[in-house]
């Protein structure tokens, strides 16, 4: 099967391939073979990327604790320059990084949130759930559950006046749109427990599935940034439980041992993001169409001309054009309200 390559009229800019360069690369050093991770290796450079909690261009920054024992905390974005008679929608967002790397604090995702906050607006909580290979499967989507637990019950002090829990959106991209996706099927078979919080919509950006099959993007896209079939594979062997195989239902969404998700009446709409350079867009249009197929409002958009996590990238046009698309569906499915 031939290759298929970058096309030639497609160009990333010097400044982005030698970041992405660079982070494929250190992720490459700091996973072994064995299942392990280099921390202090990666801790060497991620200080250097994270940044503190600070109030900048018409948003308040926070960070909010809520279980220390696993480090379970999310940092808050509230827009500071709307009126507090506006209700606000709230975005609960997972980062991405195979289950493996960052954190809020980290630039790239700090600013990504800030630009939610501002642009929807909205009120973010972007969560720092436990990464593998120390915690496998289920840990992530349990602090993901537990985070909506947290938010449902108000116990904090910080919590915005004017959050309007009733019109809360989970969104996350790569790994992070994974635990999105499960939280929300999670909450969809629970809303009973909750009092106030409702999930009303999933944004799934570049989701990161998988299956034991290989898709035809799979064989072909090679030589993009970031993502190959070899570093996948490597995050799902120390995602998923000892023994399990890449068919496991949190990989393989609607495979052969996937959760039915048919008779959830509360599923949330879904907007699903795909773009043409991401080995994984076969198993993301399989999922919107699993979606569909499940009687499930969903929603795909793709950018032919961009690769894995290019909206960290706000010089790349379609960065822009995602956060409009985004602030659309969440607009049109509730939004700011007075």
């Amino acid at each position: 099967m031939a290759e298929n390559k970058i096309p030639s009229s497609i160009v990333i800019p010097w400044k982005i391939r030698i970041s992405l360069t660079f982070l494929s690369s250190l992720t490459d050093l700091a996973r072994r073979s064995n299942g392990t991770v280099n921390r202090c290796l990666v801790n060497l450079f991620a200080s250097a990327a994270k940044v503190p909690p600070q109030t900048s261009k018409g948003v308040a920054v926070s960070d909010i604790t809520v279980d220390s024992s696993r480090n379970l905390w999310f940092r808050l974005f509230h827009p500071t320059n709307v009126s507090d008679d506006l209700k606000l929608p709230v975005v609960v967002f997972f980062h991405g990084g195979g289950f493996t790397w960052f954190s809020p604090d980290v630039k790239h995702y700090d600013a990504l949130c800030c630009q939610f906050a501002q642009r929807i607006p909205s009120i973010v909580v972007s969560v720092n759930y436990r990464l593998t290979p120390e915690y496998r499967f289920p840990a992530q989507y349990d602090d993901g559950f537990d985070t909506l637990k947290f938010l449902d019950q108000k116990t904090f002090d910080s919590f915005p006046t004017n959050a309007d829990l009733s019109r809360c959106f989970l969104a996350g991209d790569s790994a992070g749109g994974n635990i999105a996706h499960h939280v929300a099927r999670r909450f969809a078979e629970a809303e009973s427990e909750f009092s106030d919080l409702k999930v009303v919509g999933l944004i799934a950006i570049q989701p990161f599935f998988g299956g034991e099959e290989r898709t035809e993007s799979e064989f072909l896209l090679k030589g993009v940034p970031l993502i190959t079939v070899e570093r996948a594979d490597w995050h799902w062997k120390v995602f998923v439980p000892q023994g399990a195989n890449r068919d496991h239902e949190a990989v393989n969404i609607f495979g052969p041992n996937s959760a039915d998700i048919s008779g959830l009446k509360n599923f949330p709409s879904t907007l699903v993001f795909v773009s043409g350079l991401d080995p994984l867009k076969d198993w993301q249009k399989r999922y919107f169409h699993g979606l569909k197929e499940s009687g499930k409002e969903a929603q795909l958009i793709e950018y032919p001309n961009v690769f894995h996590a290019f909206y960290i990238f706000p010089q790349i046009p379609e960065a822009s054009l995602l956060l409009t698309e985004v602030t659309d569906f969440i607009n049109n499915n509730g939004g700011m309200k007075k």
